[in-house]
């Protein structure tokens, strides 16, 4: 044992003179080396910055917990838990105990350099508003300054568009109907897909045939898109009180809408390659796609995805067998318009001429 176990009597001690929670004070830990060492001790430097000192430094989570602070922890629904801030935080009576960490006698750490920052990240969100400050009043910068620099170098139309979309994610879909209605998704999925629209208006400066397909493609992309990960993480939207369509109507009939999403989709997704805008890799790319996604959308149909509550692990791909139908098809969906307007990309760099040249 690296936490001395002779360190329990006292720990009893004090919660008999009343304090609730008794933690270990680390006051030297062997076989530590000086960068995890100095990694521990900017941390508590940081996150005692932001989150007002709540945090107690160079605790262990070796400590006794009164019931009553074991029953409230158990009560929060936090999913990603970073628990010495969870035990500051809820403000039962406290003290610690002065004890050296031994050296590892067997095995090796578990926590590696990557997952002792992501813990460390996740504690510093779950504890303090100013990250969430930070980067909004970044987020409100960046906006502005992306209005003043399109407006500056292609045309205000453009511009006001792009302002447009802005406010429509922000706002219209955000603050407005994210919380108010299950079809959430599908009017704000037109700020998603709004992008191509300001593209054109900024390039040629008018909307034209193409653009308009691909905001289509986008704009019917996002709703099976969004429903199938929303059928095997309903618990979190719920939890978060955001009316996803499984939540509100149901797994099956959010599997059979995402079925009828898939199939108003495909001949959209080829469509560019008629409109003269693709050419034949991306006809071969987006007919390809087109037959994967509604093969996933039929089998995802056909399966219980969503009808268990708790569907999901750890990770946002890590699910049950159950689920793996709505996580393929979320996956599938990513890769799939990614490659579509990847491969447009690259016919044009390459000069590779569209279908509509070719057969004149």
């Amino acid at each position: 044992l690296q936490d001395p176990p002779e360190v329990i009597p006292d720990f009893l001690r004090r919660w008999e003179e009343g304090y609730e929670i008794v933690y270990q004070i680390v006051t030297a830990r062997q076989g530590t080396g000086p960068i995890r060492r100095m990694n521990s001790w900017l941390f508590y430097v940081v996150a005692n910055r932001l989150t007002e000192g709540r945090i107690p430094r160079n605790v262990s989570d070796f400590r006794l917990v009164d019931r009553r602070v074991y029953e409230t922890i158990n009560l929060m629904e936090e999913r990603n838990r970073f628990v010495r801030g969870l035990f500051a935080w809820v403000g039962f009576r406290t003290t610690g105990v002065e004890a050296e960490r031994q050296p590892r006698v067997a095995g090796t750490s578990g926590a590696h350099t990557l997952k002792v920052l992501d813990l460390a990240i996740k504690g510093i969100f779950a504890h303090s508003y100013l990250p969430l400050k930070v980067i909004s009043i970044f987020g409100l910068t960046l906006s502005f300054l992306s209005v003043l620099a399109l407006a500056l170098i292609a045309n205000l139309l453009a511009a006001a568009l792009l302002a447009f979309t802005i406010f429509y994610y922000v706002v219209i879909y955000t603050m407005w109907l994210k919380r108010r209605t299950p079809q959430n998704i599908v009017i704000g999925g037109a700020a998603g897909a709004l992008p191509p629209i300001v593209g054109c208006v900024a390039a040629s400066g008018g909307v034209t045939l193409d653009s308009l397909t691909l905001f289509a493609i986008i704009f019917m992309w996002t709703p099976p898109h969004f429903w199938a990960l929303a059928l095997y993480t309903s618990d979190d939207y719920g939890k978060a009180g955001v009316p996803m369509m499984p939540n509100v109507a149901g797994a099956k009939s959010t599997r059979r809408q995402i079925l009828l999403y898939s199939l108003l989709l495909a001949p959209l997704c080829v469509a560019p390659a008629f409109t003269g805008l693709g050419g034949r890799a991306y006809l071969g790319v987006s007919a390809g796609g087109a037959v994967v996604f509604l093969l996933l959308a039929w089998r995802l149909f056909r399966s219980r995805a969503g009808d268990a509550p708790g569907e999901r692990n750890d990770g946002l791909y890590d699910v049950k067998a159950e689920a793996r139908a709505a996580r393929n098809l979320f996956a599938f969906s990513i890769l799939y318009l990614t490659l579509l307007f990847a491969t447009l990309l690259v016919e044009h760099l390459a000069g590779w001429p569209p279908l509509a040249l070719l057969a004149r």
